[in-house]
């Protein structure tokens, strides 16, 4: 049985498919190559990678081109207020090791 291709909206968790956005886009006719000449960037490559891991700058260039919030295509990437969630922070709580790999801080 197929699945309905609804959109997903803001409410819901889920980050937009690589493809909606892509064929969003197209249907304005943008492509990501003339997106990335427009803000004057070598490659659209930058703004593909957006797709896939956080890009902020170049997820408000192809939010902007599709007249919406970033946070209606990367909902799980904002908070419900519309500010960025924190990405890739991690504190480390072990302790320190010599660089040798003996066990003893170095002195």
């Amino acid at each position: 049985m197929a699945k309905d291709n609804v959109k997903k909206t803001s409410l819901e968790t889920e980050d937009w498919h690589q493809a909606d956005i892509l064929a969003a886009l197209h249907k304005r006719s943008i492509t990501l190559a003339s997106l990335a000449r427009k803000h004057g960037l070598t490659s659209s490559s930058t703004l593909s990678a957006a797709m896939i891991r956080s890009y902020p700058a170049n997820e408000k260039r192809i939010a902007e081109a599709l007249e919406k919030h970033p946070k209606e295509i990367w909902p799980t990437r904002y908070n419900e207020d519309g500010s960025r969630k924190p990405q890739g922070l991690r504190q480390c709580t072990a302790p320190k090791r010599a660089r040798n790999g003996n066990n003893k801080a170095a002195a």
